[in-house]
């Protein structure tokens, strides 16, 4: 494969060898504890994704707001989905 340069100056190589880091996940039940605003506040600060399950189940995904601007620059609209 060729080492072709994204627009980010990274190589498809790069990118395809970057590690994954899995999402959080968090329960309803720390919401419903008053823990909403340290968690939310939290993967902003950190530029993180989680999971939100209610009774085990993924109920809804939070995403910080300047990685969903990042993901818009490079064209890709969650809305569309």
């Amino acid at each position: 494969m060729k080492n072709l340069k994204q627009k980010t100056g990274e190589t498809v190589a790069d990118k395809e060898n970057k590690l994954k880091i899995p999402m959080e996940h968090h329960n309803m039940a720390e919401f419903l504890r008053g823990q909403s605003s340290k968690i939310l506040t939290r993967l902003s600060k950190e530029d993180k994704t989680a999971f939100i399950h209610k009774n085990g189940k993924p109920i809804v995904i939070v995403i910080s707001n300047d990685r969903y601007e990042r993901m818009l620059k490079e064209g890709v609209d969650i809305n569309d989905y």
